[in-house]
């Protein structure tokens, strides 16, 4: 992208060129208001364009205007510097979702962009408003995108909120961080980002939402596997731990499992075996981890630390992480009424190192 270091050109003309834009659009939507409310989407672009053309005669703009059209942005240029990005709704309000935040198709040497609205319900009434001062938010369709608010106050703008102006965003090689940051900076506990950016090296969701019931035994097992890995408080008695897991395989695996309860703990009490040693009366949670330990250390040895630290929510190292995990759980199934004739952490360091050489 070239980046411009001049002042915006002709702006007091442009912003002249904009507003006598407004007041006659909104003349026609007086005038001929079932026309003008027949523009819907991309049919009204033409029309801004050819407004604008016939206003812009006699100015520094004069021929200059341009309908750039299929899925460029913005949707109509000035001088090749200033843009005009025009959205329409057909809902009595002023809020709709906006373009990219990567901003991938952006015309070059485009500096300054504003958002053309037309809010083509009863009354119909357009708005004109730098880009940047319209979009509070970011949320997420197939990619994340801005939300765009014509009502939106000074000082509430996503911008404002991640306390990065647009212009230094948008010329990031990574625009997407500072907003993942901003918003994990917001999460509650149990709450995680259903999108992730791609240099967290997040494994991408599948497009197809499945049900647990249609998994293979085999798919289902490698899950409770990775998920004993991932979140220790499986093993505790908090009554949200399961919270985070139900989250998980929505966001990162696509799968929606209605009793993730049941996954763990159906199944009752159990003897269980190590050598010559027998350990009584194991609950079913416990024997889900001991039966499938040599898989479970698998995924954590082959999940980087970095990651493993983002799920325990505590730092951990590559040379430190399997002792940290014993610990975690341990901790963990301290209370655990029914475990506690269990010294686990013993159980675990026993299990994992005998398994892991």
């Amino acid at each position: 992208m070239i980046v411009s270091v001049n002042s915006d050109p002709n702006r007091i003309e442009f912003d002249i060129l904009l507003n006598s834009t407004i007041e006659e659009l909104n003349i026609h939507a007086k005038k001929s208001s079932n026309k003008v409310a027949s523009l819907q989407g991309r049919n009204l672009e033409p029309y801004v364009k050819d407004v604008m053309t016939d206003l812009a005669i006699g100015t520094p703009f004069e021929n200059s205007i341009e309908l750039i059209g299929g899925q460029k942005f913005p949707d109509i240029i000035a001088n090749k510097f200033y843009g005009i990005e025009v959205k329409t709704t057909t809902q009595n309000h002023w809020k709709t979702t906006g373009n990219s935040v990567l901003e991938s198709t952006r015309v070059d040497n485009v500096e300054r962009i504003f958002m053309l609205f037309a809010k083509l319900a009863d009354p119909i009434e357009f708005r004109c408003r730098p880009y940047e001062d319209v979009l509070s938010e970011v949320v997420v369709t197939h990619s994340p995108r801005y939300l765009i608010d014509m009502n939106l106050e000074k000082g509430k703008t996503i911008f404002d909120k991640i306390k990065m102006p647009y212009d230094t965003l948008r010329k990031k090689d990574n625009a997407i961080k500072p907003i993942v940051d901003y918003y994990k900076s917001m999460l509650k506990p149990g709450e995680e980002l259903w999108w992730m950016d791609s240099e967290n090296n997040s494994k991408p969701s599948s497009i197809v939402i499945k049900i647990w019931n249609n998994l293979s035994l085999k798919e289902r097992q490698e899950l409770k596997n990775r998920a004993m890995a991932y979140f220790p408080e499986l093993f505790g008695n908090s009554n949200d731990k399961f919270g985070r897991l139900a989250i998980w395989l929505v966001t990162r695996e696509a799968i929606v499992c209605p009793n993730v309860r049941d996954l763990f703990t159906a199944g009752g009490k159990k003897d269980f075996l190590i050598g010559k040693t027998t350990y009584s009366r194991v609950p079913r949670i416990l024997l889900n981890l001991f039966e499938n330990i040599q898989e479970i250390v698998e995924n954590i040895i082959q999940t980087p630390a970095f990651e493993l630290s983002e799920y325990w929510e505590t730092n951990t190292t590559e040379k430190k992480k399997l002792f940290d995990w014993i610990d975690l759980i341990s901790c963990q199934a301290k209370k655990i009424p029914d475990a506690k004739h269990l010294n686990v952490k013993q159980i675990l360091t026993e299990l994992t190192f005998r398994n892991s050489k």
